[in-house]
C-alpha cells in the first residue's frame, strides 16, 4: 500500500491501518485523525503539521520520522519508536509514551503537558523550552537530555534517570524529588519554588 491509497481508503471511512509499511514517504499536512497504524513502519517518513490527533500507534516504527507541528494530541504511542524524530513544536499533550524510546528525539519547544512517558527512554534528546507540565515520567531515562527552559512544573520524575542531564533554567516548581537521585545533579541554576527536597539535596540547590 503507498500513500495515496491509504489516504483514499481513509477518506472513504477506514481506519485500520495496522502493519502498514510507508518507509521514507511524505504526508505532511495530511489528516489522519483517529487511525489506527498499530505496528507501522513510519521510519523516514514526514508527518509535518499532519493532524494525527487520537492516533493509535502502538509499536509504531517513527524512527527519524519528521513531525514537526505535528498534532498528535491524545494518540496513544505506548512503546513506539520515535529515536532520533524530529517533534519540534509537535502536540503531543495527553499522549501515551509509556516505554516508548525517543533516544536523540528534537523536542524542542513540543508540548507533552499531562503525558505519560513512563519508562520512557529519553536518552540524549533535546527537550529545550519543551512543556512538560504534569507530565507522568516516573522511571524514565533522561539521562543526557538537554532540558534547558523545559517546563516540568507539577511533574511526576519519581525513580527517573538524570544522570548528566542539563538543567539550566529549567522549571521545577511543585516537583516532588524524594523518590529521585540527584546525585550529581546540579539544580542551581533552576526554578524549584514549592518543590519537595530531601535535605541532602538542599545543598545543590543552593
Amino acid at each position: 500500500m503507498d500513500a495515496d491509497e491509504l489516504l483514499k481508503r481513509y477518506c472513504a471511512g477506514e481506519r485500520n491501518f495496522t502493519y502498514v509499511s510507508l518507509h521514507s514517504v511524505n504526508m505532511s499536512e495530511v489528516c489522519l485523525a483517529g487511525i489506527n497504524l498499530d505496528k507501522a513502519n513510519l521510519a523516514n517518513t514526514t508527518l509535518s503539521q499532519a493532524n494525527l490527533r487520537g492516533a493509535n500507534l502502538i509499536e509504531a516504527n517513527l524512527t527519524a520520522a519528521a513531525l514537526w507541528r505535528t498534532d498528535l494530541s491524545g494518540a496513544n504511542l505506548i512503546w513506539a519508536n520515535l529515536k532520533a524524530a524530529n517533534l519540534i513544536r509537535a502536540k503531543l499533550n495527553q499522549v501515551d509514551l509509556h516505554k516508548a524510546s525517543l533516544l536523540k528525539a528534537d523536542l524542542r519547544l513540543a508540548d507533552l503537558s499531562n503525558a505519560d512517558l513512563s519508562g520512557a527512554n529519553l536518552s540524549g534528546a533535546d527537550l529545550r523550552y519543551a512543556n512538560l507540565s504534569g507530565a507522568f515520567l516516573a522511571g524514565a531515562n533522561l539521562s543526557g537530555a538537554n532540558l534547558t527552559g523545559t517546563n516540568l512544573s507539577k511533574a511526576d520524575l519519581s525513580h527517573t534517570n538524570l544522570t548528566k542531564a542539563i538543567l539550566f533554567k529549567t522549571d521545577l516548581s511543585d516537583v516532588d524529588f524524594t523518590e529521585v537521585d540527584l546525585t550529581k545533579v546540579d539544580l542551581y541554576h533552576c526554578f524549584v519554588s514549592g518543590a519537595t527536597l530531601l535535605e541532602r539535596s538542599l545543598v545543590e540547590v543552593g
